[in-house]
């Protein structure tokens, strides 16, 4: 949910920039072309035709797939987005988005190739992936001793290896506090009295969302992670959630993968470029569905999340609750999988 001062603004704290690693994926190699009459691009091991070759001391490398890795790259930079497209067109990759994100996504194609030689990160890749985005009660202007309660709980599963969304789970809450709505938030939201009315309160709600979850084998069979988009949902809509309901904060959303971040330090924009219709929009894709439906959110960032992947961006927990406060979690760590679903106890 977009909530005032939120995904856009404060309460949200900046990690510092992480370089993603690239996704392990078998594809067949193939040669770039020439770009310049004057300069040769290697690919493979191959050269394109032309006249002299770049070169590059080997000291600069740790391993000589750097150097040709290195030298693509720079072939890529001159490419015209015409260009671009062409070169993604022929490898069957998506050709959609702005130039800087064309770059980056043939760039990565070539990484993937050249690295997946050399070692697999497979068995360390989360199987499935949770992507959450909460809608909770507002006001216009929401006073500052407002309370926000969640009306609706949306996950959407996406599975990493077929890239696609295998199920989804939605319920709306009762809240038990601003027990009316505002017009501003139906207005906003899409959700009605009589819906939330209906509902059932929040620790029933998440009962049924963990019993789900368990019927999915989350956590025991399937290496999996929840992702949001922005810090809002887990540190602010989930922790005040169960402080109403007197309930300690759920074990399996302790950490999770704020997809902001990664699409900031991914493409390397400013984080004023990160929110969810810029991140579509620069992604070459529009909003599909309504706008702050917590499930149609959470299916248009879970579509952002599969073009990521195909990118070759690493997707991994970046930020985390410790001792009730928002903490970032370094990219240097072990990718670790998220403990089983389990319902949370009351608080005494």
């Amino acid at each position: 949910m977009e909530a005032p001062q939120s995904k856009e603004g404060g309460g949200e704290a900046v990690a510092p920039a992480q370089q993603e690693s690239p996704r392990p994926e078998c594809a067949e190699e193939q040669q770039l072309p020439s770009l310049e009459k004057k300069q040769r691009c290697s690919f493979d091991g191959q050269e394109t035709k032309g006249s002299k070759f770049i070169t590059s001391s080997a000291s600069d490398f740790s391993d000589p797939v750097y150097k040709e890795i290195a030298i693509t790259n720079g072939c890529i930079n001159r490419m015209s987005k015409e260009e671009l497209r062409a070169k993604l067109s022929e490898f069957k990759l998506e050709t959609r988005g702005v130039k800087d994100v064309l770059k980056k996504r043939l760039k990565n194609y070539y990484k993937k190739q050249k690295l997946m030689l050399k070692e697999s990160n497979c068995a360390d890749s989360y199987d499935y992936i949770c992507i959450i985005d909460f809608e909770a009660t507002c006001e216009e202007g929401n006073p500052p001793d407002f309370i926000h309660e969640i009306i609706e709980f949306p996950v959407v599963l996406l599975n990493t290896h077929t890239l696609e969304i295998e199920d989804m789970f939605q319920q709306y809450v009762r809240p038990e506090i601003n027990t009316q709505l505002s017009d501003f938030c139906m207005n906003l939201t899409g959700i009605t009295q009589d819906q939330v009315d209906r509902a059932d309160t929040f620790p029933q709600v998440l009962k049924k969302v963990i019993d789900w979850m368990k019927l999915k084998e989350l956590g025991t069979k399937y290496k999996y992670c929840i992702l949001t988009d922005g810090s809002w949902d887990m540190s602010k809509f989930l922790s005040i959630q169960c402080q109403l309901s007197r309930l300690k904060y759920p074990s399996f959303a302790k950490k999770w993968i704020n997809i902001r971040k990664s699409y900031g330090n991914f493409y390397k924009v400013p984080r004023s470029q990160t929110k969810l219709t810029i991140m579509l929009e620069k992604l070459g894709m529009d909003y599909d569905g309504r706008p702050h439906s917590g499930l149609d959110d959470s299916k248009n960032i879970a579509r952002i999340a599969v073009r990521m992947l195909q990118d070759g961006c690493e997707l991994r927990v970046n930020e985390k609750m410790h001792a009730g406060q928002l903490m970032s979690v370094s990219s240097s760590l072990p990718v670790e999988g998220t403990p089983p679903p389990q319902m949370p106890h009351f608080r005494k």
